[in-house]
């Protein structure tokens, strides 16, 4: 043994020498259905069992899927968003919308700049750092919608507050991402003139987030258009989730290679197919996604889980608090407000907030991009935001990541829109 490892230490460098990921994946996609079904016996969601064999298997255990390996399965976990995504797309039909169209929108505005404002505020109450302030608050408003759609799905939930929570947490990402590309072009012009006593525009900077929003419904439309004359003129079930698989990959792919969102995209071809096609032709193309995809989040939250180091935890402090309570405090007000100056029902005024709080992916993501940015920049200033806010969103989406399914799946039962609880 080599001096200095531990026995756990080597197994975890030999395993991949005897350990197929194939492997590993097939028995994470085994333990894991019964990782749900154990969670549901306590009246929890079944994410949260695959998050915790996510852990389990992951860097903060046992190591079976560690980082390198984590890297070369970025796939699935982007394959699994793009059709969660478009799911939420097929949940947008305009003809449904249109009764609650303005209340929605404004929903939509009101919790995600409710949540920027919020964490500003406490943020910079705290720390007294405009600059660290204003990054912290542009993570605030993007969710993690596959969280919430997952939930949505194993409650078969039914009703106002569900189609309220499907376009909020997709249409919210798209908002999260234009307001990150503004904070985040005006905490580097605050960071670049400290370090060089010049004042640059930030006008080129905040051109990328809206040209990344706007290419991604335009190649959305185009995908969701082809698809639909393609799987229009089948008739085979087989044949037409055929048609919609390859239609999603590609939608994610072009997405991923050209830095677009692809969740805007994904989203952008179900809701080009529901508001193009009958009800009947809808149906036929989503019963068999919605037989594949128990299957895509078992992988995705255990690979989410994987990823998780609750080594981190401890080291949340004060900032990390003060984020998580004003992201929250943020979003379920912002609900709350706009759901009243929408004018939508009560049910979506009290429990709207609480179905919106998941967050993953996105978050962790554009705290990467932050990283990378603000190394190039090269002060201590900015090194040191950097490090603070990857590291501290990174611990807090463990936080809510667990938690937010879980007042997701309370949120949907007080409202009465879960099957089983339904009246016969």
């Amino acid at each position: 043994m080599p001096p200095g490892l531990s026995t756990r230490d080597v197994w975890k460098t030999n395993r991949m020498k005897n350990i197929s990921m194939l492997v590993v994946l097939g028995l994470a996609t085994i333990l894991g259905l019964y990782a749900g079904k154990l969670m549901r016996l306590f009246r929890l969601p079944s994410i949260v069992g695959y998050m915790l064999l996510g852990v389990i298997l992951g860097v903060s255990a046992f190591g079976v899927i560690d980082i390198s390996d984590l890297e070369h399965m970025t796939f699935i976990t982007e394959m699994a968003l793009g059709f969660v995504a478009f799911t939420i797309g097929t949940e947008l039909s305009l003809s449904s919308l249109k009764k609650h169209g303005y209340g929605i929108i404004v929903v939509i505005f009101a919790e995600s700049l409710g949540a920027f404002a919020v964490v500003l505020i406490l943020v910079y109450l705290v720390t007294g750092d405009i600059a660290l302030s204003l990054v912290f608050a542009a993570m605030a408003p993007a969710s993690a919608p596959a969280g919430t759609v997952a939930v949505i799905q194993e409650c078969k939930a039914r009703g106002s507050l569900t189609k309220t929570l499907y376009a909020v947490v997709g249409f919210d990402d798209g908002l999260a991402i234009v307001i990150f590309g503004f904070a985040d072009a005006i905490a580097r012009g605050i960071l670049e003139h400290e370090g060089t006593g010049n004042s640059g525009s930030i006008f080129p900077m905040l051109y990328t987030p809206v040209e990344e929003i706007f290419l991604s419904i335009v190649i959305g439309l185009a995908i969701g258009l082809l698809f639909c004359l393609l799987a229009h003129r089948m008739r085979n079930s087989s044949e037409i989730f055929i048609i919609s698989f390859g239609a999603i990959l590609c939608a994610t792919g072009i997405s991923t290679t050209l830095n677009l969102s692809l969740i805007l995209t994904n989203m952008m071809v179900g809701f080009v197919m529901v508001n193009t096609r009958r009800e009947e032709f809808v149906n036929k193309v989503m019963a068999p996604i919605m037989q594949f995809m128990p299957l895509l989040f078992i992988l995705f939250f255990c690979l989410a889980g994987a990823h998780l180091e609750l080594g981190a935890l401890p080291g949340l402090g004060m900032i990390g608090a003060v984020y998580i309570l004003g992201r929250s405090a943020g979003l379920m007000g912002g609900a709350r407000i706009g759901a009243t100056l929408g004018k939508l029902e009560d049910k979506i005024k009290k429990y709207l907030g609480l179905g919106i709080l998941s967050q993953a992916g996105v978050a962790i993501g554009l705290a990467l991009i932050v990283k990378q940015q603000f190394d190039q920049i090269g002060t201590a200033h900015a090194l040191k935001i950097g490090a603070v806010v990857l590291t501290t969103i990174t611990a807090t989406c463990i936080v809510f990541e667990i938690v937010g399914p879980i007042l997701t799946k309370i949120a949907l039962q007080k409202a009465g829109e879960v099957e089983e609880e339904k009246s016969p």
